[in-house]
């Protein structure tokens, strides 16, 4: 069957109806839902029983690249500065540097096993780079995996934010197999201005959000998200055309506008949310009816060698050389962020620029990559659970961290709860509540250390990686709340 303007629609709520109910069912066997919406997508296929055809790389990496910004702003929209702040340098270091030594062995290795140009195996290498936000935000939210310390803002801070080096080196070995006399040298310019224009426009383009959303007092509620939806795409779109990275700036975008004090707040949240799950099954699904599961079979064998050495050599290497002077993070938590390093959709996607460009081996580094990033989410997105408590990094079962709380307050009432983590350097340590200087309408509800909740008092002392709660009256109180607890 091939897909018509006619059918279309027919095709798509039906493979979303079916992708939805069986997600429960998915859920409950422990099966990773993204992975059920991949085998959906291959069963409707040309090789599956319901005989779609559909062979349109360039299309699939158009809905791609559309989907991932929509996934990231969303996943931009849900991170805590707060939280985030901790494990900054840590994070950075997982997104860029650790992207690249992945890259590096697992384009060497792919070069020498399969007998490829060593430039191909790096483009290879540039594509699986990266964990996959989709992935990763999915699986530790949907399961609520507690983690201890700041193990789970790490990990989904690094998957939101890596992306964008996966996206350059792509791009980067793409133009290295096409025009081997390009010098690795004059690359790193390119880089530099990716990501410093990337950083600026998301910087500017989230705060022109907040500004925008808080002055235009539109007369229907229902077109804030619109006009979010629009601001979105048009940072993407400008960005990229003034050759930064478009990637970078819809998630940093995403994470002003989520942090920021803005009306409507919630329901934009839940909207995007929605978009995002929504993004994420189109995606997988149409990456399902993208491959020929006929055409994987034959590379199977060196998938699954490819796929082993990533997870057990590649990833881990660059997360001990990226931590290794992290004294926050242990060798049992280093192991686990190493096994975190879910691949899914993105890799799949950027599996696709190398078929639009017409790269020699382009079909078979989309079916390897489909493959590893199968076997990643399967075999990795599987036993989360599993290595948390085999490795003693997840907190009890009745201690597990519900974050973030949905007190569904309306738009119009004033009242906002924070989350606030307790760095090192922060001013408040060793203090007791009292000394604090909190603004009088404020209140600390609740504050995890540890594997312990405590209901605080006026005497409680404040001590490192403390996690609090704290419910403000007004929303112009944030201020000096948060800065009660900078660093010193």
């Amino acid at each position: 069957m091939s897909i018509s303007l006619e059918n279309i629609l027919l095709l798509g709520s039906l493979l979303l109806f079916v992708s939805i109910v069986a997600s429960k069912t998915s859920f409950r066997l422990g099966i990773p839902t993204l992975l059920l919406f991949l085998a959906i997508g291959m069963l409707a296929g040309s090789d599956g029983i319901g005989g779609i055809h559909f062979d349109d790389p360039k299309s699939t990496q158009f809905l791609g690249i559309i989907a991932m910004a929509l996934i990231l702003f969303s996943g931009g929209m849900d991170t805590k500065t707060e939280s985030i702040r901790p494990v900054l340098k840590n994070g950075i270091a997982l997104a860029t540097i650790g992207v690249l030594v992945t890259a590096l062995s697992v384009g060497w290795f792919a070069s020498w096993l399969l007998k490829i140009p060593l430039m191909t195996g790096m483009l290879l290498g540039a594509i699986v780079s990266s964990t996959d936000a989709a992935a990763v935000f999915s699986i530790l939210r949907t399961r609520n995996i507690g983690l201890k310390g700041t193990l789970r803002p790490l990990l989904e801070f690094e998957s939101g934010s890596n992306d964008p080096m996966a996206y350059f080196l792509t791009i980067a070995f793409i133009d290295l197999v096409q025009e081997p006399s390009t010098s690795i040298a004059f690359l790193l310019p390119k880089f530099i201005k990716g990501m410093l224009l990337g950083a600026a426009c998301g910087f500017g383009s989230g705060r022109l959000m907040v500004f925008t959303l808080n002055r235009i007092r539109l007369d229907v509620e229902g077109l804030y998200p619109v006009l979010v939806l629009s601001m979105i795409f048009f940072t993407f779109s400008f960005t990229d055309s003034m050759g930064g990275n478009g990637f970078l700036a819809v998630y940093l975008s995403g994470i002003i506008l989520g942090n920021g004090n803005v009306v409507h707040k919630k329901s934009l949240i839940k909207f995007f949310d929605g978009w995002a799950w929504l993004m994420q099954i189109i995606m997988f699904l149409t990456l399902g009816l993208l491959v020929f599961p006929s055409q994987v079979v034959p590379i199977m064998w060196e998938g699954l060698i490819l796929s082993i050495f990533l997870i057990v050599v590649a990833r881990p290497l660059a997360v001990f050389i990226c931590l290794s002077f992290s004294k926050d993070l242990n060798v049992r938590k280093k192991i686990f962020v190493s096994w975190v390093g879910l691949r899914g959709a993105a890799p799949i996607v950027f599996a696709t620029f190398p078929l639009v460009a017409g790269i020699e081996y382009a079909h078979s580094i989309f079916n390897l990559v489909f493959f590893i990033s199968g076997i990643s989410v399967l075999l990795q997105g599987s036993t989360l659970s599993l290595m948390a408590k085999w490795l003693h990094v997840s907190v009890p079962s009745g201690l597990k961290r519900q974050f973030p709380i949905d007190l569904e307050l309306k738009d119009n009432s004033k009242r906002e709860l924070l989350e606030l983590d307790i760095a090192k350097e922060s001013k408040a340590i060793g203090k007791r509540v009292v000394q604090l200087g909190l603004p009088k309408k404020c209140l600390i509800v609740l504050i995890h250390r540890g594997s312990e909740y405590i209901s605080p008092n006026g005497e409680t002392l404040i001590e490192q990686n403390d996690h609090l709660l704290i419910l403000v009256d007004t929303k112009e109180t944030v201020g000096e709340v948060t800065s009660s607890f900078e660093p010193s």
